[in-house]
């Protein structure tokens, strides 16, 4: 029989789930009419959808138990009885976050697409609520099988954003993305069935808690590596990341930085961490290693590149591998601050996206050589730039900081080189990010076409206005988001300690 633990008897996981499949349904049946009809019909059910599973997951925010560090609304309903796999959906501390990024990002996309996409408007939409089903789903997952059909399901939606409305080489980034990201997940789907055999179960939270032998440990950790190593990216199979945000739409990149790149840090958190400890602390200092050729090397190709995207793509990768750093401490600071450079990451980063898509958008190319001087004819964009240019930084009072500091605090308990060469992404970051906007907004214009060039518009105020507040907000007032998972942070640290102290107790005895 189905048990449902929820607000008010709503299933409300479910809800916020499946009710972006349900818009898109009604996108593909329901709207009729001659193309521009039908186009503006798909772009208001989409914005409305997304909307309305904006505030459903508000509710669930609201309604949080922060003080609880297992999962919570859970449901579960027997799915495949004879191979205990259940649809069993759950949120605790860790994910609660990233279900509220997800559902706050959509419509920021789909506000940001309004215009900017001409043709096939409806297939458009359709894509990205599906997307967002998706998403939310591998968040709110608790069974593994599950959890493994949202991780692959949202390469689908992500290809057909990419291939078909992308750029000139659309078809090459998304076929390098989809090859690249299903690649490690069939490994990963071999590692759950080698748990499964062993455990009996596919449940998460049952999962975290079996004791696998460290030799089979070993195996799973480097199975599970080479899928969420791809997805992080991690060097040195970052590659596909900056071809697929350079030919990506402009809201497809919004939703590949917000969230997409957060789900291989995710199944670390979920997965490797919990459920592999010994594999984990034996692997950590290769995790470190890499990680800090990651912050390095791509933060200095990132100073090379002339096209607007490519930079912050770069970018990307190195912030994400100060993330990989603080997963890999096991200390409540360490994982905090890779929780919140997560979330951070997420907001920022989708910000600046959105930043080159406003002049892409009026001059047609991300060449960084092609401006100058836009400070004079577009102050508001100049402001709104900076802003989110100091977040990428790291400068205090923003967002960047505080998830950044918190790593270097976690890292230094680890090892004093580690903490050092990982911080010196806040270095380069604002060297690289200095250089970006010191060749866009200051100077003389020289081209012709940018002397007419418009401010942000009303529509661009709005889809601006809730990621500065954000922005601000997370800096100023960082516990009002770290207190969401300090439980789960907590007990997941304690749980890995005690787990690598009965190894160690084992081993012992043995000897």
């Amino acid at each position: 029989m189905p048990a449902l633990t929820n607000i008010a008897g709503f299933p409300i996981l479910s809800l916020i789930t499946w009710l972006p499949l349900v818009g898109a349904l009604i996108i593909a049946t329901m709207l009729r009419g001659d193309e521009e009809t039908v186009a503006t019909n798909a772009r208001w059910a989409a914005l409305w959808t997304s909307l309305l599973v904006l505030v459903l997951s508000l509710v669930l925010w609201v309604s949080f138990d922060q003080a609880d560090p297992g999962f919570q609304f859970n449901e579960s309903v027997i799915w495949m009885p004879e191979f205990k796999v259940g649809y069993k959906m759950g949120v605790d501390g860790i994910s609660v976050l990233f279900v509220l990024l997800s559902t706050l990002l959509t419509p920021i996309c789909i506000l940001s697409a309004w215009d900017a996409i001409k043709v096939k408007v409806r297939e458009f939409m359709m894509s990205f609520l599906i997307l967002e089903t998706m998403m939310v789903g591998m968040f709110c997952a608790t069974d593994f099988v599950l959890f493994y059909m949202f991780f692959e399901g949202v390469l689908i939606p992500m290809y057909l954003i990419i291939g078909i409305w992308g750029g000139p080489r659309r078809v090459y980034a998304a076929v390098k993305f989809f090859l690249y990201t299903l690649a490690g997940s069939v490994l990963m789907l071999l590692a759950l069935i080698a748990m499964w055999v062993q455990a009996g179960t596919t449940d998460i939270a049952t999962l975290m808690q079996t004791a696998f032998s460290p030799h089979m440990q070993t195996w799973l950790f480097l199975a599970f590596f080479a899928s969420f190593a791809v997805k992080v990216p991690m060097w040195p199979v970052h590659t596909w990341l900056p071809d697929a945000h350079v030919e990506a739409p402009t809201a497809g990149s919004v939703i590949l930085a917000g969230v997409l790149l957060k789900m291989g840090a995710y199944g670390f958190l979920r997965f490797s961490v919990p459920m592999l400890p010994d594999a984990s602390t034996y692997f950590a200092p290769f995790i470190f290693s890499l990680s800090v050729v990651a912050v390095i090397y791509t933060s200095l190709v990132a100073l090379a590149q002339e096209d607007m995207k490519k930079l912050i793509a770069y970018s990307s990768v190195a912030h994400m591998g100060v993330v990989t750093i603080g997963i890999f401490t096991f200390n409540v600071q360490g994982i905090s601050g890779a929780l919140f450079q997560m979330l951070s990451h997420g907001i920022v980063a989708s910000s600046l996206f959105l930043v080159v898509g406003v002049v892409y958008d009026r001059i047609h190319t991300r060449e960084i050589a092609r401006y100058g001087g836009l400070g004079d004819r577009m102050p508001g964009y100049a402001l709104v730039f900076m802003l989110f240019m100091m977040a990428s930084v790291g400068l205090p009072g923003t967002a960047g900081f505080i998830g950044e500091f918190l790593v270097i605090i976690g890292s230094l308990q680890v090892n004093f080189w580690l903490a050092l060469l990982g911080g010196m992404g806040m270095i380069l970051g604002a060297a690289y990010m200095l250089y970006l906007y010191r060749r866009i907004i200051f100077g003389r214009i020289t081209h012709a076409d940018l002397r007419g060039i418009l401010d942000l518009s009303t529509r661009e105020w709005v889809v601006f206005a809730p990621l500065i507040a954000l922005t601000l907000w997370m800096g100023i007032y960082p516990s009002s988001f770290t207190s969401y998972f300090d439980a789960t942070v907590g007990a997941m640290v304690q749980h890995h300690t005690a787990a690598l102290a009965a190894t160690t107790k084992l081993a012992g005895i043995v000897h």
